[in-house]
């Protein structure tokens, strides 16, 4: 996957269409991301304004894993939280295109999301993921540390309940304390 370039997305109605494209592509394909299927173009499409005004407001980053002309795949990493929790931030909506699985994208987007938590002077990172057809192996791949699960916790897409797993990971001084 030489050719991946990964980049922080801003709001343009092109980027916003292939965004909502990979949402919908996702939850049809039963991914649990917080929405139910059949999920419209125009849900989607407000979804992904409302997140990348957001990220214009440094609230959060939306990164697009690019192969090409296509959006790969993207990760969200939150980063507005209240005044004791400055020195964390949260993996979200984490979505690789079905022909771009298999591939290292989920991988390079993760690894791109932590490097720009680091940056940002973050110590603490923390996702969770459905306890049925999530990503916990590709998570505790890269390291992160499973806290526990919370049964029932959501929605599958196309109904049912499923729980959800919480893991963290130190990142940043916090992996690499000072003796």
């Amino acid at each position: 996957m030489n050719s991946l370039e990964i980049r922080a997305l801003t709001d343009d109605a092109a980027t916003t269409a292939v965004l909502a494209d990979l949402l919908i592509e996702t939850v049809a394909a039963g991914g649990s991301v917080s929405f139910m299927h059949p999920l419209s173009p125009e849900a989607a499409r407000d979804f992904w304004r409302k997140s990348l005004a957001a990220a214009a407001r440094g609230e959060r980053a939306v990164l697009g894993a690019w192969q090409g002309e296509a959006l790969a795949g993207t990760v969200t990493l939150l980063l507005d939280f209240p005044a004791n929790q400055p020195h964390r931030a949260e993996i979200a909506k984490l979505m690789t295109g079905r022909d771009h699985r298999g591939r290292g994208v989920a991988t390079r987007l993760m690894r791109a999301a932590e490097n720009l938590a680091v940056e940002k002077g973050r110590t603490l990172l923390v996702l969770d993921t459905a306890s049925e057809d999530g990503a916990a192996g590709l998570y505790e791949k890269l390291g992160f540390t499973l806290a526990g699960e919370i049964p029932d916790y959501a929605l599958k897409p196309h109904g049912g309940l499923t729980g959800t797993l919480i893991y963290w990971k130190g990142i940043g001084a916090a992996a690499h304390p000072l003796s």
